[in-house]
């Protein structure tokens, strides 16, 4: 192999610098016929020519400063320079958002959709706009609010174990806990039982046992160190070989992250399947067989398999499909979610008289009930828990961007005209075909013109009154939930917000009940804007943590 290594990657580098050659001139005929278009929008200089703005746009440590700069310096229209001369077109232009996920969302599918394709499989979101549609349809009444009722006990059973686990910890006094681990095993067992009725962690070791809580931790930021050949390299790979081609030169390259994030798909695609053929078993043998397995039938993966069953033919999923929706399901609804709640306590540890009103909140809450634990229309319908969720995914959207390609020549309109470089307005812009797309969610959830001169301030109370009018009557809004993007908004929207929030909800309620959350000292935690945010220690490993005081409530 080591002898085969240097002319093959001599190869390699051939056919990459030619394919990045081709890219240049698509790239330039592209720029061609948007000469008046988007060159004329105002934006920073490049980088580099080889990577644009790309460095800036994902940095960990800066790329919150460079994202808020392009908010206020250039406004909600804006050029930024991608790669080999390519120009990129971002935006947080209520109109231009709504055109571009709502009005036109079917010509805006994910910037890398085909590369998602290779790591995710067919599931909801790496699939073409018709089976989009057709998986939609399919997963719907998984995600319907009645469901979301019935899977109540499940969520308070998981979160039980959890609150066991930090009283033994904490039984006098207090200690410092690493509480983003803790959630992100919490999230990730409440969606293996409510999800596929599977445990992967009973949370009584300090450290989980099962793998896959290890790969799943450990797969975002391997896959993040991968940032330049997954936007250069891996769309080139794909249009220029095969998939024997590509396994077979992902292989022989000696390059130790990329063989990692390989096993990691490898290993999480074939969990997903087992889990997969055991349920496909029990459904089999009958009813009785899937309700003695954990979540007793009304995991979402049963109620999925159960529908699929009766759909016609045409509307059915291939058991590919099926399964792909598993590593989808985990992704979308733990990673993002145990970071949001996460946020909401370092919050509530940065804010003791915004913590002691929640909790005087739930413990009113739960009086009414004779200590009972509060049904899912009780739970949702609490004001200042409410008010707090909001305002943190208003603020910290767990992701701050989306990322589009154009697969047609269209025209997106603009809420009020921009000026362009050569001091005209434009009130509208051409994106031919192939153009890449920037959406801001960071930038749209904090524009001062919507939001008022407090908008970067986190403020529960706002969402106790009347929200301004500038939001309230704008007729471009994209968003699904709250008037946000945090959930983006048109066809493929987060079709699992209703879950994320209930689980938001429940862990947060309980938590914040028992336990009393403080700051450590002598720790300070900055939060990286990487594909899903997530927070660090000030000087420490670069590993994302965070460690909070945690003592019992009185």
């Amino acid at each position: 192999m080591s002898l085969l290594q240097t002319p093959l990657l001599q190869i390699i580098f051939v056919a990459i610098l030619s394919a990045s050659i081709w890219l240049f001139y698509i790239n330039q005929n592209v720029d061609n016929a948007s000469s008046t278009q988007i060159s004329q929008l105002p934006g920073p200089p490049s980088q580099s020519w080889l990577k644009g703005n790309h460095e800036q746009l994902y940095s960990l440590k800066d790329g919150w400063e460079f994202h808020e700069t392009l908010g206020k310096q250039y406004g909600p229209a804006v050029q930024v320079k991608g790669s080999l001369g390519g120009k990129q077109f971002y935006t947080f232009d209520p109109k231009a958002m709504y055109h571009i996920l709502v009005k036109h969302g079917s010509l805006f599918p994910p910037l890398r959709l085909k590369s998602g394709t290779l790591i995710f499989g067919e599931g909801l979101l790496h699939t073409e706009e018709t089976q989009h549609r057709k998986q939609r349809k399919m997963l719907n009444p998984v995600f319907s609010i009645a469901h979301m009722r019935s899977m109540m006990p499940i969520f308070y059973d998981v979160v039980d174990q959890l609150e066991t686990s930090l009283f033994q910890r904490v039984p006098n006094g207090q200690k410092e806990i690493d509480v983003l681990g803790w959630m992100f095993r919490t999230a990730l067992e409440l969606i293996g039982q409510s999800g596929f009725g599977y445990s992967f962690d009973n949370m009584k070791d300090d450290v989980p046992k099962h793998r896959y809580s290890t790969v799943v931790k450990e797969f975002l930021p391997a896959f993040a160190r991968l940032s330049f050949a997954n936007n250069y390299v891996l769309p080139l790979g794909l249009k220029l070989f095969p998939t024997n081609i590509r396994t077979f030169i992902m292989n022989v390259t000696p390059w130790k992250t990329l063989h990692d994030v390989r096993d990691m798909v490898n290993y999480m695609h074939q969990l997903s399947t087992d889990i997969y053929r055991e349920k496909k078993r029990a459904l089999e043998d009958g009813d009785e067989a899937v309700t003695n397995q954990i979540g007793q039938g009304k995991d979402l993966l049963s109620i999925m398999m159960k529908e699929n069953m009766k759909a016609d033919d045409e509307d059915k999923l291939n058991e590919e499909e099926m399964i792909a929706q598993m590593s989808t399901f985990i992704f979308a609804a733990m990673d993002t979610t145990s970071n949001s709640i996460s946020r909401i306590l370092h919050l509530l540890a940065n804010n003791q008289d915004a913590q002691e009103r929640m909790r005087q909140e739930i413990t009113e809450a739960r009086k009414q009930r004779q200590g009972k634990k509060l049904s899912y229309d009780e739970l949702v319908a609490l004001p200042y828990l409410d008010a707090v969720c909001r305002e943190t995914l208003r603020l910290y959207a767990p992701v701050s961007y989306l990322e589009k390609t154009c697969i047609e020549d269209v025209i997106i309109p603009f809420s009020r005209p921009v000026r362009g470089n050569n001091g005209t307005e434009i009130s509208e812009i051409f994106l031919p075909r192939g153009t890449s797309v920037m959406i801001s969610i960071l930038n749209a959830n904090r524009s001062a013109e919507l939001w008022g001169s407090d908008v970067l301030e986190w403020k529960p109370e706002r969402w106790l009154s009347s929200l301004p009018e500038s939001i309230t009557e704008s007729k471009a809004q994209a968003g699904i939930y709250a008037h946000l993007m945090t959930f983006s908004g048109g066809s493929r929207s987060c079709i699992g917000f209703k879950f994320s929030q209930l689980e938001m909800k429940v862990v947060t309620s309980m938590l914040i009940e028992r336990f009393k959350f403080s700051l450590a000292p002598k720790k300070k935690i900055s939060w990286q804007m990487a594909i899903v945010t997530s927070p660090v220690v000030d000087g420490g490993d670069g590993h994302s943590q965070l460690p909070l005081i945690v003592e019992l409530a009185t």
